[in-house]
């Protein structure tokens, strides 16, 4: 018997929303999308001998639909496309001229954000030479080692940050030609004639050739400098464009280094490849934040690390005049970057009124990444999810393999001498495959053929493969979401117990005085492994002993006991431990410990009977007496 089409529409419709919540189809659907018109992209544009990035702004600057269309926003300037190009040919040609830069020339530049960063870098590329993003914070021995390992042949410096190259540091880069981009200057340039160079300077790129130099954070040691393909530029642009669904008529908002992979990658190249408006603050503020994203109109804005809980720790903005709070009195339908903790997920999207987060997880230097966009608290936290479809596809291109937590490396049989994939929810470290011949493919850092040798492990599951080392622990669950654990090197034991820092972190965030939290683990005197201390910021001025024991019975309440940190720090240990890209750094505040002589004015707190009472030089030297034990 026919069923009655009011009865059998309803019916499919249920059944097909089913099949996608157990298969995921439709979200598959826009990570293929994405990937795909990365893949095609780069395939077109290596045969057409057009793999820099700069044919694609020139492209947009003569397509009537784009060329009038906004592309770079900063402060109360506007640039169309058209412009930019202009803009670039001049800074090419002036760069060409007075410097007598070549192609395959690699220049640093070592400025703030602004427009005219981006004037450069696509001057750079017009000419075929290639721009080296120096950290603009950095000085004497960093800055010089950044400078000298990208062979420079000019250094380009924002003014505002003469003073960080001293005498020092010009006497060390021996005669480096250093030109300061004063307003002068720059008026100089934009007076130059708007020739195009020729396609003989940029010709025979292939696209795993460098398009750009970027720097580890160096949080162990110097800097190392990442190379950027042309292909790394394209695909991630490409890739997020399709993902995300990105329109020309978007406006994406970003007031993170432009220095760094995620504002350049996931923000220059995302809004060129999607031809829509890149708007860019000068720095990252609390107060400047909201008010830059509402003054151009921004539908999109990017985080990095711990920027939403900055965000989310500042008081609401009230309008002087109406007294309205304006949390919500914005367009942005999307937040895309990485780092948002689990902890402060929902509470971020709740308070501004953001439809989604876009989460992705990868490294400068690494060739691939996972994504999670997320409009509900199914993916809240996760770093990477996945439908059916690409889950089979991840499995040929990543692993998650057994640790070794004794030695912090991967465990390997005894009798094959390869690795073991751990079961699913279960924890370990992350690899990325890398086809055919590894050390072709994976490009690693510029000029430090070690550190590249380091990234890469083989023989992992047969003779002759080759993985990329992500360093990270994940776990990757029966619902296709994969979760951050931690980096390995700040999971400590204590107690014969693995300690993961990123849950002991969480779990402190919760406390509803608790702003920030960085866990590590310590070292202590006649003791073995490494107790936990948490360096915390509270939303209260005082501490008082109640919130103390708060805080005590809190974490107790939450973690197994061996996973309670033992210590906190409170004070600008917490400030000074994170990145200029607002991410958390441990190693200083490892190596100071808590031993009092070394933590400057902070405070130090231990527990004892239930609560959290002050450490001083007297209960060190307690410690270090062996009078207590922990």
């Amino acid at each position: 018997m026919p069923i009655p089409l009011s009865l059998s529409l309803p019916a499919a419709a249920a059944g097909l929303a089913y099949l996608n919540a157990k298969t995921g189809f439709w979200y598959d659907k826009t990570l293929l999308y994405g990937s795909i018109a990365a893949l095609s992209r780069n395939y077109r544009r290596e045969r057409n001998d057009r793999t820099s990035t700069f044919y694609i702004l020139e492209q947009a600057a003569k397509d009537k639909s784009s060329k009038n269309r906004p592309f770079i926003l900063f402060e109360d300037k506007s640039w169309t496309y058209a412009q930019v190009y202009e803009a670039a040919l001049k800074y090419g040609n002036w760069l060409k001229t007075n410097f007598d830069v070549k192609p395959k020339d690699i220049v640093a530049v070592d400025l703030q954000n602004s427009d005219h960063f981006i004037f450069v870098c696509f001057g750079l590329w017009s000419i075929g030479a290639k721009p080296a993003y120096i950290n603009f914070n950095l000085t004497g021995q960093a800055l010089i080692h950044c400078v000298k390992t990208a062979e420079a042949a000019l250094m380009l410096v924002d003014p505002e940050i003469a003073a960080n190259v001293d005498e020092h540091v010009r006497e060390k880069l021996e005669g480096l030609r250093i030109q300061l981009l004063t307003d002068e200057v720059k008026a100089e340039i934009l007076a130059v004639d708007p020739v195009r160079p020729p396609d003989s300077l940029r010709t025979g790129q292939s696209a795993k050739d460098p398009g750009i130099l970027i720097y580890t954070s160096g949080t162990t040691g110097l800097p190392k400098a990442a190379v950027v393909s042309w292909r790394k530029l394209t695909s991630a642009g490409s890739f997020s464009g399709g993902w995300l669904g990105t329109k020309s008529s978007d406006v994406f908002y970003t007031c993170m280094p432009l220095y760094h992979g995620s504002a350049t990658l996931m923000g220059m190249a995302h809004c060129l490849e999607s031809r829509c408006t890149f708007a860019i603050g000068k720095k990252f503020s609390t107060k400047t934040f909201w008010k830059e994203a509402r003054q151009y109109n921004a539908t999109m804005i990017q985080y990095v690390g711990e920027t939403c809980r900055y965000l989310l720790a500042a008081p609401p903005e009230i309008d002087p005049v109406t007294g309205e709070n304006l949390d919500r009195k914005h367009r942005i339908r999307l937040a895309y970057g990485n780092g948002l903790r689990p902890d402060i997920w929902e509470k971020f999207r709740e308070r501004f009124g953001i439809d989604g987060i876009a989460e992705f997880y990868g490294s400068t230097e690494g060739g691939l990444a996972t994504w999670n966009y997320s409009r509900n608290d199914f993916g809240s936290g996760a770093i990477g999810r996945f439908g059916l479809i690409y889950s089979q596809i991840s499995q040929m291109v990543s692993a998650i393999i057994e640790l070794d937590s004794e030695v912090d490396a991967p465990w390997r049989d005894p009798k094959t001498g390869f690795c073991r994939q751990v079961k699913r929810g279960d924890i370990g470290e992350l690899l990325f495959k890398l086809p055919g011949d590894a050390e072709e493919n994976f490009q690693g850092y510029y000029n430090n053929r070690a550190a590249t040798e380091s990234k890469i492990i083989r023989n992992v599951f047969k003779k002759g493969d080759a993985y990329f080392r992500s360093g990270d622990l994940v776990r990757f669950d029966s619902e296709g979401r994969m979760f951050f654990q931690d980096r390995i090197g700040d999971t400590y034991r204590w107690k014969s117990e693995n300690v993961a820092t990123t849950e002991v972190s969480e779990a402190l965030g919760t406390h509803p005085d608790v702003q920030e939290a960085n866990v590590y683990g310590v070292q202590l005197p006649h003791h073995d492994g490494r107790a936990g201390c948490a360096a915390i910021s509270f939303s209260r001025e005082q501490l008082d002993d109640s919130l103390l024991q708060s805080l005590a019975e809190h974490t107790r309440s939450r973690l197994p006991k061996y996973a309670v940190p033992l210590f906190l720090r409170v004070g600008k240990g917490l400030t000074k431990a994170v990145t200029h890209t607002n991410k958390q750094q441990k190693h200083e505040l490892r190596t100071q410990g808590v031993d009092p002589s070394l933590v400057g004015d902070d405070e130090l707190y231990w527990l004892r009977g239930g609560t959290y009472v002050k450490f001083t030089k007297k209960e060190w030297d307690i410690l270090n007496a062996g009078q207590v034990k922990l």
